[in-house]
């Protein structure tokens, strides 16, 4: 059993770059399971990974590499006896060290498992951004891998592409890098996965270390359950802009540069609409799904970005979600608030 872990700072496209991923190894005949990390009790990513039809188990509440070693642990062992999966990617927050968790996974000795070459993505478009926003977290990231992803090369311009491709060789001159766009398969994309076949041949000692408190990011969730029939993709998709175009502007004041991930998913039930901007400077993107499985009405909501105050963060979310859902007529609850140093994840929860 491969294990594949993709790192990556906040907003990068790892999510993107899995689906793709997990479906083009399925489709060479490989079965695939995916663990997703999320750093609020909320999780989105794995929602929208569960889409895809591919098997996927979330872990939320913190960060794997800091708090939630047991809860991986058992995940993994769970995977591997009920599902035998033969490749488990694994996408960690991304305010995890990637080189941290393959340690502490090669120390549960679980039998069988080889690791994959580490993954870093890196957002082509705003790499200059997050170096100045968060210079040593994202220097640990890319030193420790040992494939680069330059993603976002169709809306990124040729010369800001070569621009980071030259700086990531001066940090990190063993490492391979690839130019690609997780949502267009092309050639750089399917070179990038033959590379993914063979074995890490990274060794060392990591210290453990406290990833998010490094990172100066503030991080929060929270989640809505939406009453069936009060919503309806057009709706959902007003909502999510709404909600998205009020929080930017908000954090615009509270940091004009900043970089991370605002994002939102809305289920109507059959479709879930995800929307999300990941920096003072970009546009917000917006995605409609099929959903495979049949889900509840719902919003999720999740910020994490840099350098701004935590409490007027969360007083923002509640107050813009709210507002928006109330606007256009939907009824809902609300599940809880939650951030990832307030709660205990439930082990039982893990595993649907």
């Amino acid at each position: 059993m491969q294990i594949i872990i993709i790192g990556g700072f906040l907003g990068s496209g790892k999510t993107t770059t899995l689906l793709n991923l997990g479906k083009i190894l399925t489709e060479q005949g490989n079965k695939i399971a995916i663990i997703v990390n999320e750093i609020g009790e909320v999780g989105l990513d794995g929602t929208i990974l569960s889409t895809s039809g591919i098997q996927t188990r979330e872990i939320t509440n913190g960060c794997i590499c800091c708090t939630l070693k047991i809860s991986m642990e058992y995940t993994l062992q769970k995977l591997k006896e009920e599902y035998e999966p033969d490749v488990i990617i694994i996408e960690p927050t991304g305010l995890a060290f990637p080189k941290q968790i393959r340690k502490d996974l090669e120390i549960m000795d679980i039998e069988g498992v080889t690791f994959a070459p580490l993954v870093n993505i890196i957002d082509g478009s705003r790499f200059s951004a997050e170096i100045q926003q968060a210079p040593a977290f994202i220097r640990t990231q890319i030193e420790d891998a040992e494939i680069l992803v330059i993603n976002k090369t169709d809306i990124t311009p040729k010369e800001k592409v070569e621009a980071v491709f030259n700086a990531l060789q001066e940090l990190n001159p063993d490492a391979t890098i690839f130019r690609t766009s997780a949502t267009k398969e092309n050639k750089s994309f399917r070179q990038f996965i033959e590379i993914l076949a063979q074995n890490s041949t990274r060794v060392g000692k990591e210290n453990s270390r406290n990833s998010i408190e490094e990172s100066g990011v503030a991080a929060y969730s929270i989640k809505y359950q939406i009453e069936e029939g009060t919503i309806n993709e057009d709706t959902a998709e007003n909502v999510a802009i709404g909600v998205l175009n009020n929080l930017k502007d908000a954090i615009l004041e509270l940091n004009p540069e900043f970089v991370g991930h605002v994002k939102i998913a809305v289920s109507t039930g059959d479709k879930l609409i995800r929307a999300s901007v990941t920096s003072a400077e970009a546009e917000i993107s917006i995605q409609v799904l099929e959903n495979q499985t049949k889900m509840s009405p719902f919003l999720a909501l999740l910020c994490a970005v840099t350098n701004v105050d935590q409490e007027k963060l969360q007083s923002f979310m509640k107050e813009f979600t709210e507002k928006s859902l109330k606007e256009h007529g939907t009824h809902f609850t609300k599940e809880g608030d939650a951030s990832e140093h307030h709660h205990t994840i439930k082990i039982e929860d893990l595993i649907a």
